[in-house]
């Protein structure tokens, strides 16, 4: 919407996410600009603050939220098209599910803690594995709670329905 110079709806779109997102440009990619991704360094020298700079027409526009973000976002719709598609997959077990979130929480709190910055990619990587993750972990249990059965049991060739006679014409 900022490329199109509705400002105001961005605006509204950057509020909405910032509830959920940091939004710190150098955590975040850029659309319509000269690249992709920014150190925080690079924000700085040209001039912006690198934590609340938006973008420009020469910069690019920042997304509403962080790479990080997007892969789990991501990583989610992957997990559900799948398990959509192949509703008896048995969930991913406590233990399984602990050690494939455990890369994003390594490179999260090792940020956070101001021991290292992390990249672009690893960023992205950790996040569509724990995007991917939870949703093998979430749906077959939510199925389950609501007391649905996976689609290949509902539809087995022993439930098929017989056909019904044809209509006989009305008198």
């Amino acid at each position: 919407m900022a490329v199109l110079g509705w400002h105001a709806a961005a605006g509204t779109l950057y509020a909405a996410y910032h509830l959920a997102c940091h939004q710190w440009a150098f955590r975040s990619f850029f659309l319509f600009g000269s690249q992709a991704v920014y150190a925080e360094q690079q924000l700085a020298d040209l001039g912006v603050d690198p934590f609340s700079f938006v973008g420009s027409q020469s910069e690019g526009w920042k997304m509403a939220f962080c790479e990080r973000d997007l892969a789990i976002y991501l990583g989610l719709l992957v997990a559900g098209l799948v398990y959509a598609r192949r509703r008896h997959l048995q969930p991913a077990g406590f233990l399984l599910y602990g050690v494939l979130i455990l890369p994003i929480a390594l490179d999260g709190f090792t940020q956070l803690f101001g021991w290292r910055e992390s990249t672009w990619d690893l960023r992205v990587g950790t996040g569509l594995l724990f995007g991917l993750a939870s949703g093998w972990f979430v749906l077959p249990r939510l199925d389950a709670s609501f007391g649905l059965q996976p689609a290949s049991s509902r539809y087995a060739a022993s439930a098929v329905c017989d056909p019904l006679p044809p209509l006989s014409p009305r008198a």
